[in-house]
């Protein structure tokens, strides 16, 4: 299966099963996971989302979480992808990044956000676009700042309070 995209050092691609143990680690890991609502997923978890994405999202299979991989070693770096959200009954999609613990500080995410608008904008003909950050990821407000994002406003859901950034 061709890749969705591709930048200077990743290339996304639609999770594979084979994708499950390196996506497991990444969610396992608390320090990963501190700022997602539902924190930690356990293997069984991580194999229900992974399942869920196989074939992008099942409300647009354009959108969905991909299998973000290094192109120079193939090593599997994260996940990162675009999602659609119904926000105070707006119809929304979030760009959003996870890289490994042991690859932050290299600018991967930057990169993956960066890519993952150009392709909105340019493949998907989106106009909008935004990203969910909860209070207190600093990292993830660089990494959306450095991609063009704004700090627009507060809101609160089912899963608590977050910030929304757009662009």
């Amino acid at each position: 299966m061709p890749p969705v995209l591709e930048t200077a050092r990743l290339v996304f691609r639609r999770f594979e099963p084979g994708d499950l143990d390196a996506l497991a680690a990444l969610y396992a890991d608390p320090e990963i996971r501190r700022f997602f609502p539902e924190g930690i997923l356990t293997r069984a978890e991580t194999h229900e989302e992974l399942t869920f994405f196989l074939n992008g999202h099942p409300k647009n299979q354009d959108l969905g979480l991909w299998a973000a991989i290094e192109r120079e070693t193939g090593a599997f770096v994260g996940r990162c992808g675009l999602l659609p959200w119904t926000i105070d009954g707006v119809e929304e999609v979030e760009v959003a990044f996870l890289i490994a613990k042991d690859r932050w500080g290299e600018g991967l995410a930057t990169e993956a956000a960066r890519g993952l608008v150009t392709y909105a904008h340019e493949r998907l003909g989106l106009a909008r676009l935004i990203c969910l950050i909860m209070y207190g990821n600093e990292a993830s407000v660089r990494v959306a700042e450095k991609a063009g994002f704004r700090f627009e406003r507060e809101h609160t859901d089912e899963y608590g309070p977050c910030m929304i950034y757009a662009r």
